[in-house]
């Protein structure tokens, strides 16, 4: 599917919204599109992220691809940035995760996490571990305003209660 087409069918998807998206069909085929588009950004370096933000929040959102919004913990070791995942599906090697970093205002979004393989030629920030499993953290500036939309966020809000740092 061409670009243009994939991006109308984005936003047309995105119309439809309405309730829990992490609940809602459209919202979950919107989701799904997004995570699409996210892979084939990982073959443009120019979205790389070279070292971790300076500001990376304590708790973060984190979702494994077509599932939910699961809370992310943060720290920073000297081998970089460490995230542990509380939610459910997260991958068994092969994997990854991918730190989501504004384009625009660079605060940290969230982190997406994939089954494939790694991509190839980007800088590891950290890890990102849950259950014994550890897979290897990259960061992309992305444009959040094409990734997220009011009716169907990217990341639901988080519980603040859920994880603690």
């Amino acid at each position: 599917m061409k670009r243009p087409a994939l991006f109308a069918l984005t936003l047309a998807l995105l119309a439809a919204c309405h309730g829990n998206p992490e609940n809602n069909a459209a919202c979950g085929f919107t989701s799904m599109a997004v995570a699409s588009r996210l892979v084939q950004s990982l073959q443009d370096l120019s979205h790389v992220v070279n070292t971790p933000p300076a500001e990376v929040p304590a708790v973060l959102p984190g979702k494994v691809v077509a599932h939910g919004t699961s809370p992310v913990a943060a720290s920073r070791t000297p081998a970089g940035l460490t995230l542990r995942y509380s939610g459910d599906a997260f991958p068994q090697l092969p994997g990854f995760g991918v730190l989501l970093v504004d384009d625009s205002t660079e605060a940290v979004r969230g982190v997406m996490i994939f089954e494939p393989d790694p991509p190839k030629g980007w800088p590891k920030l950290g890890t990102i571990e849950s259950g014994g499993t550890s897979l290897p953290l990259y960061g992309m500036r992305v444009h959040w305003a094409d990734l997220n939309a009011p009716r169907c966020p990217m990341f639901q809000p988080l519980d603040s209660s859920a994880t603690k740092p």
